[in-house]
């Protein structure tokens, strides 16, 4: 009986992920405005981060949508299909949940690696940091 509630929800996954993510292009929104200049630096800071995701996890989409949404050049870690970041989010971060704000601080061999996971809790952190 766990075979087929598996296999259904396999099938419920399958055949919703092309809606969701067709339906994530549709609504996403422009980027803020800024001067070349402001958007040069907050380019240099979001060298810093890293977002661990799934591809068709509606948290995951509502953190790319404001991502999106504040014109931030955020990398996207696919944690589902590539086994060397599923790695990294497990070994380094404690946990495979998505989506995970990979923040790093410092630079060389002074740098320090935070974990921010809960969508909520990653958009209020990119607020506070690039919010206008």
């Amino acid at each position: 009986m766990r075979v087929f509630i598996r296999l259904f929800f396999r099938l419920i996954r399958l055949i919703l992920t092309p809606f969701m993510l067709i339906a994530e292009w549709l609504t996403t929104p422009k980027a803020l405005s800024r001067s070349e200049a402001q958007q040069a630096e907050v380019n240099a800071a979001c060298q810093q981060l890293a977002l661990y995701q799934f591809k068709a996890c509606p948290f995951c989409i509502k953190v790319r949508k404001e991502i999106a949404r504040l014109g931030l050049d955020i990398e996207k870690r696919d944690a589902q299909h590539n086994d060397t970041f599923r790695n990294e989010l497990q070994q380094q971060g404690g946990k495979v949940k998505v989506p995970c704000l990979r923040i790093t601080t410092g630079s060389g061999d002074t740098h320090q690696v935070q974990w921010l996971y809960e969508s909520t809790d990653i958009i209020q952190y990119l607020h506070q940091r690039f919010g206008v």
